[in-house]
């Protein structure tokens, strides 16, 4: 169990200090009726303008997640609030469908996941991204998935659907080699065993998967590039990326704080290699930049991923081309799932 520790909201006026010591931090689940569930993205250097994310917060409590700060404008906080109070959206199937019913909306690629898993535990009982994927089956809609969970299995019945009748491709977030490290860093995630053996088993059912290395941390993971990509590609991953962590507004304490209590003797050396890629700063904000270092530190792990992919024996990289099978059933029709 953790003990409730946030950094101060920036939304709020008030910040209290606690006089005595923190309560644990127990699992909270609340439940939003959302006036919308596609979200546009206007971020220039992100590859899709449209995401669905049926849960705010995420369980698997990952020490870098660049979302945190999302949580601070509901009032919580960004570091055990965010992996302990859970918002639910109930009817973002419904939403979904509505969206996809106005005439404005022609069929474009929708990410899950955009900001936190799809897949997340509570997935499990509530089965919101299932709802959500039966309605893209519906309307033949283009989807694409970043998750870190073995859960996907679960819906393997619609992912093939979507796969023979519109477009998908799923993306495995692995940024660590070992299971050991990785727990520090991810503690409530399933582990890079599991989540390799749910691409194998994607990949095997004819489903396009990936792997996105990320964050990579310089001082703690960059060493373990080669042999993620090696155990990807075994797992019938057709391509890889990656991308430098990124330490956005109220991450930043909450990252610092859990390195330091997970690797007490690698936490400066962690600092200082983040500043040598981030020209002496420890985040960056602007885009096209916020993702890639400088630097010859920086020059380094790209040579590493670049000499890593070939051996791997990933295919060449191709640009995406993505059918735009969109169709809006007829006024008989009625959801598949």
């Amino acid at each position: 169990m953790k003990l409730v520790t946030n950094p101060p909201n920036p939304f709020l006026s008030e910040y209290r200090e606690l006089l005595e010591p923190a309560p644990q931090a127990t699992t909270e689940v609340f439940e939003e009726d959302t006036g919308a569930i596609l979200s546009r993205n206007e971020s220039p250097d992100l590859p899709f303008r449209w995401s669905v994310n049926p849960y705010r917060g995420c369980f698997h409590a990952c020490a870098y997640c660049y979302a945190r700060p999302t949580h601070e404008y509901w009032g919580f906080g960004a570091g055990t609030d965010f992996e302990s109070k859970l918002i639910v959206k109930p009817n973002a199937s419904k939403q979904l469908r509505a969206a996809f019913l106005k005439p404005s909306w022609q069929g474009e690629l929708v990410m899950f996941s955009g900001n936190t898993d799809c897949y997340q535990p509570l997935e499990a009982t509530y089965q919101l991204t299932r709802a959500c994927l039966g309605v893209c089956v519906e309307f033949k809609n283009p989807v694409g998935i970043i998750t870190k969970s073995a859960l996907i299995i679960r819906d393997l019945d619609i992912l093939k659907i979507l796969k023979e009748q519109a477009w998908l491709r799923v993306c495995f977030s692995i940024p660590f080699a070992d299971n050991d490290t990785a727990r520090k860093v991810e503690p409530q995630t399933p582990s890079i065993t599991k989540r390799l053996d749910a691409m194998e088993k994607l990949s095997s059912a004819g489903i396009d998967t990936t792997v996105f290395i990320a964050p990579v941390i310089p001082g703690l993971n960059e060493q373990d590039i080669p042999k993620i990509l090696q155990l990807a590609r075994q797992a019938g991953a057709k391509g890889a990326t990656y991308s430098l962590l990124r330490l956005n507004g109220s991450v930043e304490p909450v990252f610092l704080e859990r390195m330091t209590q997970a690797f007490p003797d690698r936490v400066k050396k962690i600092k200082t290699r983040l500043q040598e890629v981030r020209g002496g700063m420890l985040s960056e904000r602007r885009f096209f930049k916020r993702h890639q270092g400088q630097g010859t530190s920086w020059e380094m792990i790209e040579q590493l991923f670049e000499i890593g992919y070939r051996k791997a024996g990933f295919p060449p990289e191709s640009a995406d081309s993505i059918p735009n099978s969109f169709t809006r059933p007829g006024p008989v029709q009625t959801t598949l799932f």
